[in-house]
């Protein structure tokens, strides 16, 4: 205790200052709480105080954090689950999703696997052949940060808006899409075969169903007593806690990360708006503050950004942001502009699937944790998970501002002008 917590308030302290000074500057909190992890990582602090570093981030303390912040990913993502409303969903709005869902991910894969193949004699490892690196490379691109998504959207009050619950939609799909995804490349990489990869994503489905179709019925009555009594209490959060863990638990031991399993038990909560509402106010603010900067800090701790500034990365860094970035942003703004929404909300969804900070952040740290990646190409995804994270809200805003969004934001794509 006398060296992690410590840690825990240094942590605390930098993701506060770093937040305040995103939000002065018109970015979301969550922005500043991923460049304070960096900034405590090797690239600030280890530079500049390395004794510092060491003593406030010993070897025997980030195991200790580790499961701190995958707890704290897991609950985060299960309350993510929960608060969505399903029941304002309008007709055909499951298919739109789907369709920017594939719009996310194919454009960004192809484009970062292309990359990757012109890179891969320079960047990989040697074990590393040049279809797992492809693939990586694009996988890790393909992917749209769920949870800092649906941290912007939730500091914006968008989360259950036409946009709002399309854009989470679709990078929900796009995020399970990920995990099978890798969960084929570890198989493909530990030599386990695709059989190995195929019973992992099986079992995954299976844990879907018993989840949404069986778990969600044992549930309800907790809703509707939650609604009759208006009181939230320590026997209802005994269960709530306990399924969360125990689906993530499940998801973590088939091969899925246990986030995935703590977004589909939030799917599997009771809809009643009184339950979601306690849980929101119960844990969310506690999970936010406490336990999420903890997993920014564990990866800025393996991110080192001196290196980039030489010619020989650069140019290979700035081709790897280019792919990543214009595969998401035409590829999503594209297919919405194709379903029958406006250009305006268009690239404004185009510049919120970009968002792809904290996903990728585990994507990469299981890749680089596997031996897939090197240091140097883990670092350069970190650097274009902060940059186009940063460019999010900014792009989300030169499309729809603040007297736009009011005007369109809740109309119907039908109702919508087409901005000259």
């Amino acid at each position: 205790m006398l060296k992690v917590l410590p840690a825990i308030v240094v942590i605390l302290a930098a993701s506060a200052l770093c937040g305040r000074l995103a939000m002065m500057i018109g970015q979301p909190r969550v922005l500043g709480e991923m460049v304070a992890g960096v900034l405590l990582g090797p690239t600030f602090l280890g530079a500049w105080f390395p004794g510092v570093q060491q003593a406030l981030f010993p070897a025997d303390v980030k195991p200790i954090l580790y499961v701190l912040s995958t707890i704290g990913l897991t609950v985060f993502m299960f309350l993510v689950g929960a608060g969505l409303d399903h029941g304002s969903k309008e007709k055909g709005e499951g298919g739109k999703a789907a369709v920017l869902a594939i719009s996310g991910i194919l454009p960004s894969l192809l484009l970062g696997a292309g990359v990757a193949v012109l890179l891969h004699d320079k960047l990989s490892l040697p074990n590393v052949n040049m279809f797992q690196f492809a693939l990586f490379i694009g996988g890790a691109l393909s992917i749209t940060a769920f949870p800092m998504l649906a941290r912007i959207l939730y500091e914006r009050g968008l989360q259950n808006t036409k946009i709002g619950r399309l854009t989470l939609f679709a990078a929900s799909i796009d995020d399970a899409a990920a995990w099978c995804f890798l969960a084929v490349l570890s198989a493909l990489h530990a030599n386990a075969g695709i059989g190995s990869a195929m019973v992992t994503i099986g079992l995954a489905a299976a844990f879907v169903v018993v989840m949404l179709f069986g778990v969600r019925r044992l549930l309800r009555p907790l809703g509707d007593q939650v609604e009759r009594n208006g009181r939230f209490g320590f026997d209802q959060m005994y269960i709530v806690v306990g399924v969360v863990l125990l689906a993530g638990f499940c998801t973590d031991y088939i091969g899925i990360y246990s986030v995935f399993g703590g977004f589909i038990a939030g799917l599997a909560m009771p809809r009643n708006k009184a339950f979601r509402d306690a849980l929101h106010g119960k844990m969310m603010d506690v999970v936010c503050v406490l336990l999420l900067p903890i997993f920014f800090t564990l990866s800025g701790l393996n991110t080192q950004l001196n290196g980039l500034a030489s010619a020989a990365l650069l140019v290979p860094f700035a081709l790897i942001l280019i792919a990543g970035f214009a595969g998401k942003y035409f590829g999503c703004a594209l297919s919405m502009r194709a379903v029958g929404f406006g250009w305006r909300e268009s690239f404004a969804v185009g510049g919120l699937m970009n968002a792809r900070g904290l996903m990728i952040l585990i994507f990469i740290n299981i890749g680089l944790a596997q031996k897939m990646i090197t240091q140097e190409v883990f670092s350069m995804l970190v650097l274009v998970a902060v940059i186009t994270t940063a460019a999010a809200v900014p792009l989300y805003r030169w499309a729809l501002p603040t007297r736009v969004e009011q005007q369109m934001v809740f109309l119907p794509p039908e109702r919508e002008k087409v901005p000259a």
